[in-house]
């Protein structure tokens, strides 16, 4: 991370814990819905503790970077695109944690007829996540690179969409679930799963815009 902070070792290494986190609350998260369609109750609650622990661990390590960057007047030209980078990635982290507390809370019926897309639309979700982290890594270390992981992001976004409509046209025009309020529940989960997509999408589009900022 010598790009921005070659004198400062402590933010260097905060901030990569930070991006960790969001990292193993997004595999996580992933690996919680593998065990709540699979019924696995007690996994499924330890990985809603697990990352509840990581949410709020980047909290702190957000606030430790920001006081930090301020404190010692650290990158005063590229300061705002940092610490927005960091709070827009902690709105995904954010995502991870409110998603899979909806899921405990409400427990959704998810039918095997929407097991596998469900799965699906996770998974992509996941992958628009940690290519997104690998995009933020790369601008603070080699930030040519930035571009080829956000295309990434792009693609995946997509696919997470396209799933989700997948989802909600067989969800209504089938027959297999019966109960409207079933069904709205089932669309109102595949957008909630969607979500974290479009929020790392989101983060994205203002990374492309920091990225060419450093590069003027």
């Amino acid at each position: 991370m010598n790009y921005f902070f070659s004198k400062a070792k402590k933010i260097e290494s905060n901030i990569d814990r930070f991006l960790d986190n969001i990292i193993t609350a997004s595999l996580s998260f992933e690996e919680g819905l593998n065990d709540y369609y699979n019924s696995n109750e007690d996994a499924f609650i330890k990985r809603c503790a697990e990352i509840d622990k990581l949410e709020s661990d980047s909290d702190v390590l957000r606030r430790e970077i920001k006081v930090t960057l301020y404190k010692e007047l650290l990158i005063p030209d590229a300061r705002g695109d940092v610490l927005g980078l960091l709070e827009t990635l902690d709105n995904v982290i954010d995502r991870i944690k409110k998603v899979i507390q909806q899921f405990s809370i409400e427990s959704p019926i998810i039918c095997k007829e929407l097991k596998d897309d469900f799965l699906s639309l996770v998974r992509a979700s996941v992958k628009c996540v940690t290519e997104l982290v690998s995009a933020a890594r790369a601008f603070f270390r080699e930030i040519q690179s930035v571009d080829d992981y956000l295309i990434k992001v792009h693609f995946w976004e997509h696919e997470a969409d396209q799933i989700e409509d997948r989802i909600k046209r067989k969800t209504f025009k089938g027959d297999f679930i019966e109960d409207l309020s079933q069904k709205v529940h089932v669309r109102y989960f595949a957008e909630k799963i969607s979500s974290l997509a479009d929020d790392a999408e989101a983060v994205a589009e203002r990374l492309a815009v920091y990225t060419i900022k450093r590069e003027i």
